[in-house]
């Protein structure tokens, strides 16, 4: 019998992208967006669970909204912190393998190099602190069992993003002016997904441990310079794109400076880290370009595969990205 996957935050982007790798490896999942389970009632949780009893859940399901968690961290709080902690108790109770999504913004932001799975926390927002309440809670409940994936800089072809965003604008603005004093990894939805299915694999298998994984894609960019290579894909003039600085773009909860992450321990459980932002982007484009203007060819580039490598990993190694 195939192993049962259960996915909460089944809705958005990448719980989309998720269920759809699933599914396409003839994986037997369950997919419970918001209104399907609310993950912070225990009562439901252990119902579905009971019901359900999936060897691996994955955990999507967040509270995104960066600034809205300045002034309402109670509420993203139940989401964040809560409902991982009410999930994990539930894995515990039917023996089940916990991956919990989490963030870039448990960090301070300040590093100058890739944070390692192992780097001190610093959550400088409301948003950071309540997404590493749920860190800890996973952690502390499934010692051996909880797998915490900290991501940053998604984007994909189900739900609003940055790169959406600046297909959406390339066709109405002349110029854009755009943050080039934050750096990070823009990391397509797919390919974490990919990542996720293989890690769940792995912690059945007992070959990757409980703990922190960074899933991002490697190297690093601006904001500045994802835009000038949107553009690029479009066949826009990049020199349509200004950069500018955070300063310009004040907003009340404060964005990491520097959110590249390493990659040693996907790397350690042999599984190959997530391919290069650029590389990734090119293959996400088609289904991108589709969503955002239906109709429109993307002549040149590739089918928008997602990256589903497992790959063979040596002795481990820091991600310089």
């Amino acid at each position: 019998m195939r192993p049962r996957w259960l996915v909460t935050g089944a809705g958005g982007m990448l719980g989309q992208d998720l269920t759809t790798a699933l599914a396409r490896e003839g994986a037997t999942v369950v997919a419970a967006d918001r209104a399907a389970l609310d993950i912070a009632d225990p009562a439901r949780v252990r119902a579905v669970l009971g019901a359900q009893r999936p060897a691996v859940v994955v955990n999507c399901a967040a509270w995104t909204a960066v600034d809205d968690a300045e002034s309402r961290e109670a509420e993203a709080l139940r989401v964040n912190g809560a409902g991982p902690a009410v999930l994990a108790d539930a894995c515990r109770a039917h023996g089940s393998v916990l991956l919990h999504v989490s963030t870039d913004y448990v960090f301070a932001g300040d590093a100058d190099r890739p944070y390692p799975e192992d780097a001190p926390t610093a959550p400088r927002s409301a948003y950071g602190r309540t997404k590493l309440a749920g860190e800890r809670a996973v952690l502390e409940t499934l010692p051996d069992t909880g797998h915490v994936v900290r991501t940053a800089w998604l984007y994909g072809a189900g739900g609003a993003n940055f790169v959406r965003t600046m297909i959406r604008l390339e066709a109405v603005k002349d110029s854009l002016d755009v943050v080039d004093d934050q750096r990070g990894q823009p990391t397509w939805t797919a390919d974490l997904a990919a990542r996720l299915v293989l890690l769940g694999r792995a912690a059945l298998a007992g070959t990757a441990p409980a703990g922190v994984y960074h899933g991002t894609s490697g190297g690093e960019t601006t904001w500045y310079g994802l835009a000038r290579e949107v553009f690029r894909l479009l066949g826009a003039d990049p020199d349509r794109v200004r950069p500018t600085s955070s300063a310009a773009f004040a907003r009340p909860a404060p964005r990491p400076a520097y959110s590249v992450l390493g990659h040693d321990r996907f790397t350690a459980a042999g599984i190959e880290p997530v391919r290069d932002w650029r590389t990734a982007l090119h293959a996400a484009f088609p289904a991108l370009l589709a969503a955002e203007r239906p109709g429109q060819p993307a002549a040149g580039l590739s089918d928008g595969s997602p990256d589903l490598t497992p790959g063979t990993a040596g002795p481990p190694a820091r991600s310089r990205a």
